[in-house]
């Protein structure tokens, strides 16, 4: 039998490849990409080697010792049994995990896509002078919008390369028209990429608004304009909240959403929702407390602010809700089952571009318009009414629960990492770990996301960015270490180059969390038991991620955020820019182990240690040390 203690200390060295990126001249293919890689089944010894050194941080020795004896018998039983079932679809398959993974990350999720699945994703905040500043700049981004449409449409989306292999771009085709659809149990996703009318919500009302004219010709902003004013200018009440209905658990609104379908009128106007290219919520004003404008802005994004502001006035099925208010806050609600992050701020740095560079940008389009047309719902029944009543009061506690901080740290930005011969990315999970650390006592399975892009129909791999080196260093930064400057830099390099071990191997589809849940996908496809490996404690305490992360790059002035994966977690989405880090970091207010001021205090704190025994360590880099 193969036995896990053989494992050499530097087995996977040998495996690393660079994972440079490099972005082709701006031409790319006019068809589907032909020479994207098939996703891969790894060896599972290799996989649970890994996953081995990955959960050794966190556990005791006792524990670590249970943990091999389980996971060697994992090894050698059902676990070789359900790799040849996952060896076996993975022959078969271009990518085994594609549309398992939608399936279970997403559609298979029942808590409510508000919060929990959907972040916010925010452009530069707007000082509208006036209303028709804001009806102005909205149509403008509307239009910025369709032009990103024809370029996906048209295959100019520029293909990237990472090493000598193009990255999927079929992520872009798939955010367009796309819709979630609330079933009990599992929910359904449409695709409607041929669309050519977004949806307006204003005051919870609902409006057709053709985006292209009949030739498919896009309309000039300054037509969508009008259009956008005579909304309203007609609507002076507020509707009844449909749109609430959206942000409630997928089962409570997937029962609603039956109810409301009885009636065809209904049916004809959810479907004209669920087909539009994307939808537009122009908010209702409300006052900016200062100081707490950034965090105002994404939790307006995340969650609309409250049933009695605006959250009513949002449909959280639609994978892009452009979100627009006249105190000047902008962004985008995405819904995450189709895409990751970084397509919708590619659509954000495309639409600013334009916007910066051309004063008139909008006006080249069709004026060719066509009329709205209002969307009508019949009168809610009683039953719908209750869960109207339900969905408000879910929303509301969840709004008020979900508590969120901006911190934009303008000490030093990516250009000091890079000066010391660091990674950004890896520098700054790093400083995560040792926040959380000081906080708290012990490390935290900390989750990052890597896209699996070089392969077809790739998603996400797991980075586990916890290590024993990450832990090594934040032990040496304790009040009570006799670490000297020298040793906790040597460390603090160590454990960066871990990460970035780590990250790279993520990118090339070598981490372990997707390997693992296919094999338990295999279980239950198959009927059969799921492995006492999954309720070890290290498959446990390392899935348990009480640092949920991730980096969404822009060189604006603009972030990422959504809300944290375990109820005594922490979440933060980062944008490193040159000159300074931008960070939403959330956390439960009805969590009395987590705190997040004094955690974004910590972290603040954490960055200038950091950058102390660096500027007072004169050292090259370590040579790695790293298991993986």
């Amino acid at each position: 039998k193969t036995s896990l203690l053989q494992q050499s200390k530097n087995v996977f060295d040998k495996q690393l490849l660079p994972a440079s990126y490099s972005s082709t001249k701006e031409t790319s293919s006019d068809s589907k990409q032909s020479n994207l890689l098939s996703y891969h089944v790894l060896p599972l010894k290799e996989t649970l080697n890994r996953f081995m050194c990955t959960v050794e941080p966190l556990l005791t020795p006792t524990e670590y010792k249970q943990q091999m004896k389980i996971t060697e018998e994992f090894l050698n039983g059902a676990g070789s049994d359900l790799q040849k079932l996952l060896e076996n679809v993975g022959s078969k398959e271009k990518n085994w995990l594609a549309d398992r993974w939608l399936k279970a990350a997403y559609l298979q999720y029942r808590s409510p896509v508000t919060v929990f699945v959907s972040p916010g994703m925010t452009f530069p905040r707007q000082d509208f002078k006036d209303e028709h500043d804001f009806i102005v700049y909205t149509s403008k981004v509307i239009f910025g919008l369709g032009e990103f449409n024809d370029m996906v449409k048209a295959h100019k989306i520029p293909i990237v390369k990472m090493g000598n292999n193009e990255l999927d771009n079929s992520q872009f085709g798939k955010v367009f028209g796309t819709c979630r659809i609330p079933r009990r149990g599992t929910d359904e996703i449409v695709y409607n990429p041929c669309s050519d009318y977004v949806v307006v919500i204003y005051k919870n009302h609902f409006y057709k608004m053709q985006l292209y004219d009949k030739d498919g010709r896009l309309i000039s902003a300054s037509c969508l304009a009008c259009q956008l004013e005579e909304i309203m200018q007609t609507e002076t009440t507020v509707g009844v909240a449909y749109g609430i209905l959206t942000t409630d658990s997928r089962d409570n609104w997937a029962d609603a959403y039956e109810n409301l379908s009885d009636e065809s009128v209904n049916r004809d106007s959810l479907a004209t929702i669920q087909g539009a290219l994307f939808t537009v919520s122009l908010d209702q004003c409300t006052n900016l407390k200062k100081g707490e404008e950034d965090d105002e802005l994404i939790s307006s994004l995340i969650h609309g602010s409250g049933s009695h502001i605006n959250s009513g006035n949002r449909w959280m099925d639609k994978t892009i809700q452009l979100v627009v208010n006249p105190n000047g806050n902008v962004g985008f609600t995405y819904e995450h089952s189709p895409a990751e992050g970084q397509p919708i701020a590619m659509m954000m740095d495309y639409v600013m571009k334009k916007l910066n560079m051309d004063p008139n940008f909008g006006d080249c389009g069709s004026k060719d318009v066509i009329p709205t047309d209002k969307i009508q719902f019949c009168k809610p029944n009683d039953r719908i009414g209750q869960w109207l009543n339900i969905a408000q009061q879910n929303l509301d506690e969840l709004a008020k629960s979900l508590q969120i901080k901006v911190v934009k740290f303008d000490k030093f930005g990516k250009d000091f990492i890079k000066k010391q011969r660091l990674g950004p990315d890896s520098f700054i999970q790093i400083a995560l770990q040792l926040a959380f650390f000081k906080m708290h006592s012990e490390p935290a399975a900390q989750y990052e996301s890597a896209h699996l892009r070089i392969f077809e129909g790739g998603r996400t791999e797991t980075i586990r960015s916890c290590s024993n080196e990450s832990v090594a260093f934040c032990r040496a930064m304790q009040n009570n270490s006799k670490a000297s400057n020298a040793e906790r830099a040597d460390k603090l390099r160590k454990a960066v180059i871990s990460h970035q071990m780590y990250a790279k191997l993520a990118l090339q589809g070598k981490g372990v969390d997707r390997h693992l849940l296919g094999l338990k996908v295999m279980a239950i496809e198959h009927n059969l038991p799921i492995p006492e490996f999954y309720s070890s404690p290290g498959f446990v305490k390392s899935s348990h991620f009480r640092m949920s992360t991730s980096q969404v790059a822009t060189k604006y002035n603009a972030f990422m955020g959504y809300g944290p994966a375990v109820d005594d977690g922490y979440a933060c989405c980062y944008n490193p820019r040159d000159n300074d880090i931008i960070l939403a970091i959330s956390a439960w207010r009805h969590c009395n182990v987590t705190d997040l001021l004094i955690f974004t205090q910590t972290l603040e704190e954490s960055f200038l240690e950091m950058k102390d025994i660096l500027d007072n360590s004169a050292q090259s880099p370590p040579k790695s040390i790293s298991k993986l």
